[in-house]
């Protein structure tokens, strides 16, 4: 569903709605960001009181308008509205599914969950982004393009009723083979504290996973526009696009498993700095094959992240407060996307598209040494395994 917007939004923004600010441009994104991030918190808790399922179905509900109000939006509040939509079922679907899989697959093989997991999700962006970059090349931007969502939303809703079972119980299991009592005596407060600021671990992982979706933000908003300046077709535009979500998706089925070997620290440090080189290459460079390398790079590097950061926050949280902190690390981790769109905005408004994709370069190559220096390896190799 997010994959829908990636290729073409800004494009409808600039042609259909004349929208000229690239911080106006980029409002759809910081919509998205802010509610998406407020629906990871309160996933988590609705996850611990009424169940895994429930949580899933409500999110499919609420993405099944957004790409009617894509097709037919008749200006651009009506896409930001959309957003606020999209957003809110990503924070409840997706938190949930993460949620699930850390419930159903115990610690041994946490990493490699979260990479099938992932690799599931980014790899769809990255067709639903080709696909609809080449339904605009030939149909138009709207509403053609946006068919797709229908289909989507549709085989969502009907899955997660029909299909998916709950997982709650598994949690019950998991905490009795591994003594967690001390959990059930913290409050939201606590685990909101702990997970933001109090534990070096969970802390680290927050400002990464925020960092991470704030590079993010800023290539689902300004990569576009900074081809489109450069020269480059919607077409070629629609494959730039898919090859970032495309290469960080099938990664993920690799880095994430292999995290559950090598440990979780050092391909989060590694993976925010190749971040740092693709999206500095693709800066420097003039032409679609530059552009490319750099997708590349900056797909990888989120590969060897994404997976690996949700492992982490398994690693440490126990298992009876352990939604609440998914919750929390995904309400900091899609804040990423509010605060790197509005920055990235702000910053090509003020001094052009270049500095402010540099900018970013910079702050992920920072957020890299915060997780070198502070965090420690979080992957323990001796545990019980839930049955």
């Amino acid at each position: 569903m997010v994959g829908l917007e990636r290729s073409i939004l800004p494009a409808v923004a600039e042609q259909e709605f004349h929208v000229a600010a690239r911080a106006a441009i980029l409002s759809f994104i910081v919509v998205f960001g802010l509610t998406k991030a407020a629906t990871n918190y309160f996933a988590g808790r609705l996850c611990d009181r009424f169940g895994r399922k429930h949580v899933l179905v409500a999110g499919w509900l609420a993405a099944v308008p957004v790409p009617f109000i894509l097709m037919w939006a008749p200006n651009w509040e009506w896409v930001v509205a959309a957003n606020v939509l999209l957003g809110a079922s990503q924070g409840l679907t997706w938190s949930t599914t993460v949620i699930m899989k850390i419930d159903l697959v115990g610690p041994q093989k946490r990493g490699l969950a979260m990479g099938l997991n992932e690799f599931a999700g980014y790899l769809a962006v990255a067709g639903s982004a080709l696909a609809t970059g080449w339904l605009a090349a030939r149909y138009g931007l709207r509403p053609q393009p946006f068919y797709l969502g229908v289909v989507y939303g549709v085989a969502g809703l009907l899955l997660s009723t029909l299909v998916v079972r709950e997982t709650k119980h598994h949690v019950a299991h998991e905490a009795r083979l591994n003594n967690d009592a001390s959990a059930e005596s913290l409050s939201q407060r606590e685990i909101f504290l702990r997970t933001s600021v109090g534990d070096r671990n969970l802390s680290s992982v927050s400002q990464a996973g925020l960092v991470n979706n704030l590079n993010d933000g800023m290539a689902w908003g300004l990569f576009p526009l900074f081809y489109a300046a450069a020269g480059m077709t919607i077409e070629q535009i629609g494959l730039l696009v898919a090859i970032y979500p495309g290469v960080w998706g099938v990664a993920q089925l690799f880095t994430g498993a292999w995290s559950d070997t090598v440990g979780r620290k050092g391909l989060i440090v590694w993976g925010m700095w190749v971040q740092a080189g693709g999206i500095a290459v693709t800066v420097a460079s003039s032409g679609f094959s530059g552009y490319a390398f750099g997708a590349v790079l900056l797909g990888l590097g989120t590969a060897m992240v994404y997976p690996t950061l949700l492992a982490a926050i398994g690693d440490v949280a126990q298992p009876l407060w352990r939604a609440s902190a998914v919750g929390v690390y995904r309400l900091w981790r899609d804040l990423g996307y509010a605060i790197g769109a509005l920055l990235a905005g702000v910053v090509a408004d003020a001094f052009g598209v270049k500095p402010a994709i540099w900018l970013v370069a910079a702050i992920t190559f920072a957020s890299g040494l915060v997780a070198a220096v502070r965090m420690t390896e979080t992957l323990r190799r001796n545990v019980a395994r839930p049955l």
